[in-house]
């Protein structure tokens, strides 16, 4: 498994922008719930006191883990990316073999994945299935519903 993550330079930067929100904000208001839970008293039997740093090792962990993925980044653009195979960024336009529907794709990384938007992860089963494929390829694609068969339409950027 790479440790690569590849992100669009937009997706970056708005991680980027995440990171400084829980490190400046996010830690305020936690410290704050931390000094009036401590001023509640005893702090043993104190239940907002362990609910406020119970929220602290979750926002720190959060902080430790957008760190290191920003830290593994490398920043993609599509117009780097060739068409002649299914790449990460790349648009797909397939045909479901069985109901004949059109569907346009677009590979990004799990960071980015958004089903809404058509913006599947290559490390998703479809997204798994149709890297590496080219035009006029049927892809068939195990998913928990079934086989899945799609034919390769068009790849773009």
């Amino acid at each position: 498994m790479s440790d690569i993550v590849y992100l669009t330079k937009e997706k970056f930067i708005a991680l980027e922008a995440d990171l400084r929100a829980m490190k400046i904000d996010g830690r305020k208001q936690v410290a704050a719930k931390i000094a009036e839970a401590r001023g509640h008293g005893d702090l043993s039997e104190n239940a907002e006191y362990d609910a406020a740093r119970e929220e602290q090792r979750h926002l720190e962990y959060r902080i430790a883990k957008l760190e290191e993925t920003l830290s593994k980044t490398r920043i993609i653009d599509s117009k780097d990316i060739d068409t002649d195979k299914v790449y990460i960024l790349s648009k797909v336009t397939v045909k479901d073999q069985k109901s004949g529907k059109k569907i346009q794709y677009q590979m990004v990384s799990s960071e980015e994945a958004d089903f809404d938007l058509n913006k599947i992860s290559t490390t998703s089963p479809i997204g798994k299935g149709l890297m590496g494929k080219v035009v006029g390829e049927i892809a068939e694609i195990k998913v928990p519903a079934g086989i899945l068969k799609y034919e390769i339409l068009e790849i773009s950027r």
